[in-house]
């Protein structure tokens, strides 16, 4: 079977779909589609098919489209999600969305309930857990090698000076680090939040428009707790992140991503480290990872519910996020509502 895939949203990270469709023999790119119609046409030539400058002409045009994916910005990364997205599973196409799904709650709930309505597969871009070795990572877990869990820490930072709002680095980055917490860790429960502005020479005060630096305690359903230290003041040409799951009979440590992993039984020296597995070599190799999984899993026909990354695991990981944000408002900690 050969997947017809649509891409609505044809900038950087469009291109960064449409590059991984491309690549891969089970799909063909039958459409795109951006507001910008510049950006539309120079997609439409560089992948041989008809350019859009919305979804319902796309959507009109007759062709026959298997899935799409979302990849439109706006305020925040998310703020333009919600149409296109809404037109899109109306039509009954699945969807694979980037991150954040959105961030206004209500618009989140609005198309992960309709995806379930209409019964269709809908994913979201929340790719580094879709990395060889955060899938032995999870297999050490579920095997039981840790025992009980305790403690899970992230750490994720980059070196970012844009800034669009207050929330820009909470809501813009950390739908990745804490869909990881939630993939090793489950459901959390609980959230107390710190934030710090970074400098700014530009500024009246001398201080960032967004809250760039954050730590978070999390407290999960099932008991483990956990803590996100989080930044656009930092990592530079080399650390993007370090995941650390911390167990009763032993530990991992798994550094950006997907580069080095290793195994720290609790009461022996013998580690156990993985280089590169499966020859994936840095985070931007992570989309292919992902897409393919999408990919797959489409061609497949797996149930809705069934979908890695779901829309509804991404509402769940933005409920977290505007906890956070009411933590550092509040400063109490805050008990999540349900998806």
């Amino acid at each position: 079977m050969t997947l017809n895939v649509a891409i609505v949203g044809m900038g950087n990270i469009g291109n960064t779909h449409a590059r991984v469709y491309q690549k891969r023999p089970d799909c063909k790119i039958v459409a795109v589609c951006d507001i910008i119609r510049e950006k539309a046409d120079r997609a439409g030539e560089a992948y041989g098919c008809p350019a859009f400058y919305s979804v319902q002409d796309m959507l009109k045009s007759g062709i026959k489209i298997d899935a799409a994916s979302m990849c439109t910005a706006g305020k925040e990364n998310g703020g333009d999600h919600y149409q296109p997205t809404m037109e899109l599973l109306s039509a009954g196409i699945p969807v694979l969305g980037e991150k954040p799904i959105s961030n206004e709650i209500a618009k989140a709930k609005e198309m992960v309930a309709l995806a379930k309505a209409k019964n269709l597969r809908y994913g979201i871009n929340l790719n580094h857990r879709f990395t060889p070795a955060a899938l032995i990572a999870k297999e050490w877990l579920t095997a039981g090698k840790l025992g009980e869990v305790n403690i899970i820490n992230m750490t994720m930072w980059i070196n970012n000076p844009n800034e669009t709002s207050p929330w820009f680095h909470i809501r813009a980055l950390h739908p990745h680090s804490l869909d990881v917490m939630r993939y090793f860790a489950g459901d959390v429960d609980k959230v107390q939040a710190f934030f710090k502005r970074g400098p700014r020479k530009d500024t009246p005060d001398g201080r960032r428009v967004c809250w760039s630096n954050v730590q978070v305690n999390l407290q999960f359903k099932n008991g483990i707790i956990g803590h996100l230290t989080g930044s656009y003041d930092a990592g530079g040409s080399y650390g993007l992140e370090r995941l650390e799951v911390v167990g009763s009979e032993a530990r991992f440590v798994l550094l950006d991503a997907c580069e080095h992993l290793t195994f720290y039984p609790r009461f022996s020296r013998e580690t156990v480290t993985y280089d590169y597995v499966g020859g994936m070599m840095n985070f931007s190799e992570t989309f292919a990872s992902r897409i393919g999984k999408w990919v797959e899993q489409n061609i497949a026909g797996v149930k809705p519910e069934e979908i890695d990354a779901s829309g509804a695991d991404a509402l769940k990981v933005q409920m977290i996020i505007e906890g956070i944000i009411e933590s550092w408002q509040t400063g109490q900690v805050v008990t999540l509502g349900e998806a």
